[in-house]
């Protein structure tokens, strides 16, 4: 189960507002934007991302419409990928975290009580996980493109048809535990800015954009992460 770490993270200013919920970047303060310049200098000068993932490759040995079966007696169940990706030739299954250390300063300017750089820091954080899904596609469909497949977008486990439940089954077939991931009892990942991903790989897989997905889903009016076409 291979584990990719070499990962060069460079965040800007304006995704890490929009993963705090901010929409109208012109018209944010100077001094806020100036205090995310200093936390993300911070972050790379005290190497508070730990960029890691995990990731295995399962051929598809069969499908039923409630779930796909895989090499090695190992199966994902959910109607998702059957209906969205019926010829799959193979699955790729990644956990991406960036480590604990932005976690535990999140916490520590919490407890010293300065909130706002704690809120910010966080939104860091969620800002990098999402740079580190888009690095760990792009790693998987170039071994696609290798392996004359395509690579379809990811999918996740509390989407419609893929259960939250199979958290655990993804992590074990990733090799979670080889970069530090792990469950709670209740199902919360450790460390919190961790995700799962199952990528579908074969001939004429089908994507989607960010926007298309945020389109799509039920929260598309509220939601203050959400991207727009």
């Amino acid at each position: 189960m291979p584990v990719i770490r070499d990962i060069c993270l460079k965040l800007k200013t304006d995704e890490v507002l929009r993963r705090e919920g901010f929409r109208e970047f012109s018209q944010i303060r100077s001094e806020l934007k100036s205090l995310i310049n200093e936390l993300l200098t911070r972050v790379e000068s005290t190497r508070l991302l730990e960029p890691a993932v995990a990731y295995e490759y399962y051929t598809v040995t069969g499908m039923s419409p409630d779930q796909v079966s895989l090499e090695v007696d190992k199966v994902i169940r959910g109607s998702l990928l059957p209906s969205v990706f019926p010829g799959a030739r193979e699955q790729a299954i990644a956990v991406c975290t960036i480590g604990p250390g932005l976690e535990k300063q999140v916490t520590a300017y919490t407890r010293e009580g300065d909130t706002l750089r704690g809120m910010l820091l966080d939104g860091i954080g969620s800002a990098a996980v999402d740079m580190l899904n888009q690095e760990a596609c792009r790693s998987i469909a170039g071994e696609a493109s290798s392996r004359g497949y395509q690579a379809s977008s990811p999918v996740n486990p509390g989407m419609p048809g893929l259960p939250i439940t199979e958290q655990w089954n993804l992590l074990e077939l990733a090799g979670a535990e080889k970069i530090g991931v792990s469950l709670t009892s209740s199902g919360v990942m450790v460390p919190r800015k961790s995700t799962s991903m199952v990528i579908s790989m074969g001939p004429q897989m089908r994507t989607w954009t960010q926007a298309e997905v945020c389109a799509r889903c039920n929260l598309r009016e509220t939601c203050p992460y959400r991207i727009s076409s």
